[in-house]
């Protein structure tokens, strides 16, 4: 390991990013508070906002680095920010799939830019208040394992981590549970020990997307049906990007059983809903792969997958196809797998790696 202990923590304002900080401190590290501005912040001069590039984080992060007694600066991260997340979500919508713009944050401009930036301070590792933890094995890989707190882990969230990142990263709270992380910051007399978390995608005012769409996007909603898998027209929609897959409410279909959007035709501008059972998939096909427990997968294997955050993963069998693709069948079928979300793979609590999900089977 390298000598230089300097290290960039990526400060959000919030009790977990708070208290990486103060770990890293206590341990001799050389600690560096950054807080990052990603998105316009005029929606963000109101009281009890809960974003995590607002005014008031920023606020919250730089009296947190006073009580610490390290140095704290706003960096500009908009530009790298609106090209690789705000743009890659109203393309991806528009292609009537579902993204997650916190993983893209995550791999572009949080593990990517930043990362960047810190090597220009000097820094030789940058932290984050994520609840994973890093581990270099008896052969020097590096590997992505779950946190400790399994309702709090983010492990998923960080596939697209490859074996330079890992090196140069440093997430403590991988090892403690939230009530724990709440109670060490109160004992330090951090401020933000009890602020709630952040629970809002940052660049949609009021986690709004709908509307964000209508605003932004408006070239990508046309109005169309809402057919059944026959296609008998059942209803009728303002656009396909407005729907998701495995959404019940907000149909406007009278039915004698509930019904819930099982796909997204873009070509034929239809919403295709169904019964319960169809939105179940029995597996999936996958791209833009990145691989953390091996160098590269050539072979069939077992493991567990997820197909969203939140949700517990389930046995799969992944098997490799042309194109860097793979092709994954649960053993059990899997609700509402959605193209644009991720799936990521599992041995134990080592995470072998992920990808995008392109088409539910």
């Amino acid at each position: 390991m390298s000598e230089n202990k300097t290290v960039v923590v990526g400060m959000s304002g919030g009790v977990d990013s708070s208290l990486t900080a103060a770990l890293l401190k206590e341990r001799g590290y050389d600690v560096i508070g950054v807080t990052m501005r990603l998105a316009d912040e005029s929606r963000d001069f109101v009281e009890n906002d809960r974003g995590c590039c607002s005014l008031s984080a920023v606020d919250d992060a730089r009296r947190v680095c006073e009580i610490i007694g390290i140095p704290h600066y706003t960096m500009d991260f908009q530009a790298l920010f609106r090209k690789t997340v705000i743009e890659d979500f109203l393309s991806e919508y528009a292609k009537g799939r579902t993204p997650n713009p916190c993983i893209r944050c995550n791999r572009f401009v949080k593990f990517g830019g930043l990362l960047t930036r810190a090597f220009e301070l000097g820094a030789n590792y940058v932290a984050t208040g994520h609840y994973a933890r890093i581990e270099q094995n008896a052969s020097g890989r590096w590997l992505l394992k779950k946190g400790i707190d399994a309702q709090k882990d983010q492990a998923y969230a960080l596939y697209h981590l490859d074996q330079h990142s890992l090196a140069h990263f440093l997430m403590p709270l991988g090892d403690y549970h939230k009530t724990e992380t709440r109670r060490m910051a109160e004992d330090r007399h951090l401020p933000v020990a009890h602020k709630p978390d952040s629970q809002e995608i940052c660049f949609v005012p009021d986690d709004d997307y709908k509307r964000y769409l209508k605003e932004h996007a408006p070239a990508c909603l046309h109005p169309g049906d809402i057919v059944d898998a026959d296609g008998h027209v059942l209803g009728h929609h303002a656009g396909v990007p407005l729907y998701t897959i495995g959404q019940r409410k907000g149909l406007g279909i009278a039915a004698e059983h509930p019904l819930y959007v099982v796909r997204l035709d873009m070509a034929k501008n239809q919403v295709v809903v169904g019964g319960a059972e169809d939105v179940f998939a029995k597996g999936l096909i996958a791209s833009d792969l990145n691989w953390i427990a091996v160098d590269e997968f050539t072979k069939p294997m077992n493991m567990t997958a997820k197909v969203r955050y939140g949700k517990r993963e389930g046995a799969a069998r992944i098997e490799p196809m042309e194109g860097g693709r793979v092709r994954v069948t649960f053993a059990e079928p899997q609700r509402a797998v959605t193209p644009g979300q991720s799936v990521v793979f599992y041995d134990g609590d080592v995470v072998v790696g992920g990808g995008l999900i392109d088409e539910a089977l």
